[in-house]
C-alpha cells in the first residue's frame, strides 16, 4: 500500500477537495511537478490547467485550476487558486465559445478592447480545454 499525505484544493470561493492522496501532479511555473509522501517542503506557482490527484487506493481525479500556488509541507499539500473546479464540471461548449470570443477580440482590436483581459480569457479557456483533453486521454476516448 502506498504512503499517503493529506491534500487540500481550495478556490477563492470554496474547498474543492480534501483527503488523503498518493500523488498530486500539476504544471508548476518551472515545469511539471509530481508530489507524494515525503516530498521536500516547496512553494511554487502553478500554471492554469489540469491537476491530477491520485487518491488513496489509486483512483485518479482531475481538477481544473486557473493557476495559483502549491504549498508542500511534511503533512499536507495545499493547492490555492482563484478558480478550482472538478474537471467533470467543465463545460466544453462554453470553453470553446470563450476561446473563440477571446481570439476574435484579439484579432479585431479596437479602442474598447482590453488586450490583456482578452489574452487572459484566451489562456483560461485554452487551459480548460487542455483539462478536458487530459480527461479524454485518461478515459481512452
Amino acid at each position: 500500500m502506498a504512503m499517503t499525505v493529506h491534500c487540500d484544493i481550495v478556490s477563492a470561493e470554496e474547498s474543492i477537495f480534501s483527503g488523503l492522496v498518493e500523488m498530486v501532479v500539476a504544471t508548476g511555473s518551472e515545469g511539471d511537478v509530481g508530489i507524494g509522501y515525503g516530498h521536500a517542503p516547496l512553494l511554487t506557482g502553478i500554471k492554469p490547467g489540469p491537476v491530477r490527484v491520485i487518491k488513496q487506493g489509486g483512483e485518479e481525479e482531475i481538477f481544473y485550476l486557473s493557476g495559483g500556488y502549491i504549498e508542500v509541507q511534511p503533512s499536507v499539500i495545499i493547492l490555492l487558486a482563484d478558480t478550482a473546479l472538478r474537471a467533470d464540471d467543465l463545460d466544453e461548449s462554453k470553453a470553446l465559445q470563450a476561446q473563440k470570443d477571446a481570439e476574435s477580440a484579439i484579432a479585431n482590436q479596437t479602442g474598447e478592447v482590453d488586450y490583456s483581459l482578452a489574452a487572459a480569457q484566451l489562456a483560461e479557456a485554452t487551459a480548460q480545454l487542455r483539462t478536458l483533453q487530459a480527461i479524454r486521454k485518461k478515459m481512452g476516448h
